[in-house]
């Protein structure tokens, strides 16, 4: 699976790849409701294949209509750099374009070649991204000259002087320890959200009726699971096993990486009790405070389902609040 961002960026590489010139929209402000947030990306082929989306489907209508009749490269060749273009600025506007009451987006506009120059930044950027590292697309907004650097911002898109620097996230990733009822929404819920998941449980046949579409399944041991996989600021680990052989394997190695988020299911009592277990691990008592427990936001959650929304709940505002 690829992030959204992922998925855009992939495209255009492969477009490039294949001597096609690629529209690429990126918001860069928006004011009032939105539909989608600053750092969003929409490219397209000048004959209409279109990947990603910069509004709920009447900006991007308006954008082939300019594609279609020829006035959209006829305005940008006036210029011979990148527009901003801006939407929803007059009532009227906002009218006829069908945007939110008051919603108004600054997109920039490119039109990327297949130079050798664009082919070199995109195919790292795709790289990157599927090496599960962070990095930043840079425009040179009066000449369209496009870098990458592997530098990251807090902000999904800053100006500064003549260039626009857009950070680019790949795929957040999400282990699951512990083949049960709450693991089934958990993961129903994540894939909802845009998360590669995948579920760990080494216990003798507990995989055996334990499936979700579009969700990896392994029986290895939970330790070497995190260690190779999940070590890295865009992976979350869940303990959900209520087994400390699987929990706290898992546990053990997940507090010692940069994971955005650690939790562990369980009571008070519990959580209490594994938290005197956790020292005699090898874990000092800062990264034992790393550890979510109990797990989710308290919403007197009792169903599976219930609890699962708790959990989902928390790790996306953890997700949201944490320091890029």
């Amino acid at each position: 699976m690829q992030s959204s961002q992922q998925q855009i960026i992939s495209h255009v590489d492969q477009w490039l790849q294949s001597s096609k010139s690629v529209w690429l929209c990126t918001i860069l402000k928006t004011w009032g409701s939105s539909p989608r947030p600053i750092g969003a990306m929409m490219a397209c082929t000048p004959d209409g294949e279109l990947v990603g989306s910069i509004s709920g489907g009447c900006i991007e209508e308006d954008f082939l209509e300019q594609l279609r009749d020829g006035s959209l490269k006829s305005q940008y060749d006036q210029i011979e750099k990148p527009l901003i273009v801006k939407y929803g600025v007059t009532a009227e506007e906002q009218a006829r374009l069908k945007l939110p009451c008051g919603g108004q987006l600054h997109v920039l506009l490119e039109y990327i070649d297949p130079s050798a120059n664009n082919l070199s930044v995109f195919s790292r950027l795709a790289s990157d991204l599927e090496n599960h590292s962070r990095v930043s697309r840079t425009v040179a907004l009066d000449s369209g000259q496009i870098s990458a650097t592997d530098k990251s911002n807090e902000e999904a898109v800053i100006i500064n002087d003549n260039s626009m620097s857009h950070s680019l996230s790949p795929m957040y990733r999400l282990l699951l320890l512990g083949a049960g009822d709450v693991a089934k929404f958990v993961a129903e819920m994540a894939l909802a959200l845009e998360y590669d998941v995948t579920l760990c449980d080494p216990r003798e046949n507990y995989l055996d009726n334990w499936h979700v579409d579009g969700v990896e399944t392994t029986a290895r041991l939970p330790d070497d699971v995190v260690r190779e996989r999940f070590n890295n600021p865009y992976s979350g680990i869940i303990a959900l096993a209520h087994d400390p052989r699987v929990d706290d394997m898992a546990l053990m190695e997940a507090l010692k990486t940069s994971s955005f988020y650690i939790g562990a299911m369980g009571s008070e009592r519990t959580s209490a009790a594994r938290r005197e277990r956790l020292p005699e691990l090898g874990l000092s008592q800062a990264e034992i405070d790393l550890l979510h427990a109990p797990i989710g936001f308290e919403i007197q959650s009792k169903t599976p389902a219930e609890i699962a929304i708790s959990i989902m709940a928390e790790v996306t505002a953890v997700r949201h609040s944490r320091k890029s």
